[in-house]
């Protein structure tokens, strides 16, 4: 696989990560503060959303494979370890309070008591995870700009 190539899938990878997360930012504000009955139907919108969960590894992968065929260069080097960084935290942030939460209201089907604290988990570890992706995105394209063929 060519730098390029690599380059080219760690960017789109990113790109398409960003859609859902942005997506779940933009809604935030209208979505936090609904009743719970409007909530919990609003939630319904995200089943078969977690296929794009698989993105994130994908994006690991692709930057710290990123990482590996620049590793020559120090700047466009750590830049693609951060955007790695920032999806293995985005993980992190996943299985911490986002999938909690899911679990808790058996993915937004079941109202437990403490359904608004989760409402307020899940709605900002979402969040969380836009910005990182956001800065994921932008290392990974900082990344491809800065690096320079070896010359022959």
């Amino acid at each position: 696989m060519t730098v390029r190539t690599v380059q080219f899938l760690a960017i789109v990878i990113a790109a398409l990560a960003l859609i859902p997360s942005g997506a779940h930012l933009a809604a935030l504000p209208n979505k936090i503060t609904m009743p719970q009955t409007e909530y919990f139907t609003v939630q319904a919108i995200y089943y078969q959303w977690a296929i794009l969960g698989l993105l994130w590894p994908a994006a690991i992968i692709m930057n710290v494979l990123l990482a590996w065929l620049i590793r020559s260069q120090r700047g466009p080097f750590w830049l693609a370890i951060l955007a790695m960084f920032c999806f293995v935290l985005m993980l992190i942030i996943f299985f911490i309070w986002t999938q909690p939460a899911n679990q808790a209201t058996q993915n937004w089907t079941v109202v437990p008591e403490n359904w608004d604290a989760l409402r307020h988990r899940w709605e900002y570890s979402h969040a969380a995870n836009a910005a990182l992706v956001f800065i994921a995105l932008s290392s990974t394209i900082l990344s491809v700009l800065a690096w320079r063929p070896s010359s022959l």
